[in-house]
């Protein structure tokens, strides 16, 4: 695990991706971005720079701070 907050962000990227319906691959696409790295996310063996935390959370409507786990929503 990369570090304490890994698993809250794996998590949260999960829920964010699965609320939308997406599979791995489409999530990637979404974000210019190859399956393998979402899986590296969603597994806490990698974080997403703060750019990617920022695209997904303005792509889908969340808070970088609920991914982040700082919020509950």
């Amino acid at each position: 695990m990369v570090g304490m907050n890994a698993s809250i962000i794996a998590a949260r990227i999960k829920e964010t991706r699965l609320e939308n319906h997406l599979n791995q691959s489409q999530f990637g696409e979404k974000l210019s971005v190859s399956q393998d790295t979402v899986s590296l996310w969603e597994n806490g063996k990698s974080v997403p720079t703060t750019e990617y935390v920022i695209l997904i959370a303005t792509t889908f409507g969340v808070s970088a701070d609920y991914l982040l786990g700082l919020t509950e929503y």
